[in-house]
């Protein structure tokens, strides 16, 4: 926030879990958090939301709507052959099937919980592939009792190799406790892999109707929408893609250009 008193300030917020879930964040990240908040709701002309839930949840925390604008994200269409996807998996050392759950390894993106549902699922579902950079929390899910050897974190994936781990997964698992988008949902659609996420946050917003939508804080609703997508694999991957096609970069470009051009009015007055 260095800009001067004069130049109108735009900002993304992504999400608020910090405030409706601190014990998902160290205390100084809150902390930092909040301070800067404080000078968003100060000092912004305009903030930008990626989500309908992030937008609601930033008017509910004491930003004016009018300056609130809506700019979902978007995802870039690259189709995947099966050689490419073949050349990846051996790479990586994946398995010829598998579930694959993707994000950052913290607290919201509910690990545990979809662990426990895939154990419970047994052998009849392919093994759990996380993807994924070690975040933060109280302890390490990789060390719990409910993991397993059918169970595999292959830590980060490079971005290059991320649409054929994608395409080569059976589903995307996403049960998030809770997101400002959820980015994975789209990048899974646009390789025609079905996907399972939570429904009552972002994720059933930006999902659209093409995933199975289950409750994330039930293991056994984790463990039944994951068998309901094996069984409809075909017709989820052909509503994926067509709501992945929906929502393009350029699309966000534009929303972009058009929140700038409102500062600029606004700061002109």
């Amino acid at each position: 926030f260095s800009a001067g008193p004069d130049v109108p300030l735009v900002a993304t917020i992504h999400d608020l879990a910090f405030l409706r879930h601190p014990e998902f964040f160290t205390r100084r990240g809150t902390q930092v958090f909040v301070r800067s908040l404080d000078e968003l709701r100060r000092r912004a002309v305009i903030v930008m939301c990626s989500s309908h839930a992030t937008l609601a949840d930033c008017a509910t925390h004491g930003f004016d709507e009018n300056r609130l604008r809506l700019v979902p994200l978007g995802v870039r269409l690259r189709t995947v052959g099966a050689a490419e996807a073949a050349q990846v998996r051996g790479r990586l050392g994946l398995p010829a099937e598998y579930l694959l759950s993707v994000g950052t390894l913290e607290p919201r993106k509910n690990l545990p919980r979809l662990i426990e549902a895939h154990r419970d699922l047994g052998s009849d579902v392919p093994p759990l592939v996380v993807a994924g950079s070690v975040g933060w929390g109280r302890d390490d899910v990789r060390a719990r009792p409910i993991v397993n050897d059918r169970v595999n974190f292959i830590g980060h994936v490079a971005d290059a190799d991320l649409p054929a781990v994608y395409a080569g997964a059976s589903v995307l698992c996403y049960p998030s406790l809770m997101e400002g988008f959820g980015l994975p949902i789209l990048e899974a659609m646009s390789q025609g892999t079905p996907v399972v996420t939570s429904a009552g946050t972002s994720t059933e917003e930006v999902a659209g109707g093409a995933a199975v939508l289950v409750d994330p804080y039930s293991v056994s609703s984790i463990a039944e929408g994951i068998r309901d997508a094996l069984s409809r694999r075909s017709e989820l991957s052909q509503l994926g893609v067509e709501r992945a096609k929906g929502a393009s970069w350029d699309g966000t470009a534009e929303l972009v250009v058009r929140a700038y051009r409102d500062a600029v009015r606004m700061g002109a007055r």
